[in-house]
């Protein structure tokens, strides 16, 4: 049950991690949603609580940023 909770809070941090995220971005929702659900299943293992929660809507930010930045380089716009 405590999987299912974070993979719903992913679906969550997904969105405000895309948000969080200034500018257009390269990336179509699905993979940003499934960087909210590896964000939140990382950081609800390893710390869990309203801490989890705000450090997995940073790493999904960050990986956004990331993935989006490396997407645009390679010009695989969608």
């Amino acid at each position: 049950m405590f999987i299912i909770g974070l993979i719903i809070a992913g679906l969550i941090i997904g969105a405000l991690g895309r948000l969080v995220h200034p500018g257009a971005d390269p990336m179509p929702i699905w993979l940003t949603i499934a960087i909210g659900i590896a964000a939140s299943l990382i950081a609800g293992i390893l710390i869990g609580g309203i801490l989890g929660f705000i450090l997995a809507v940073v790493i999904a930010a960050v990986l956004v940023g990331v993935v989006g930045n490396m997407r645009r380089g390679r010009g695989l716009h969608v």
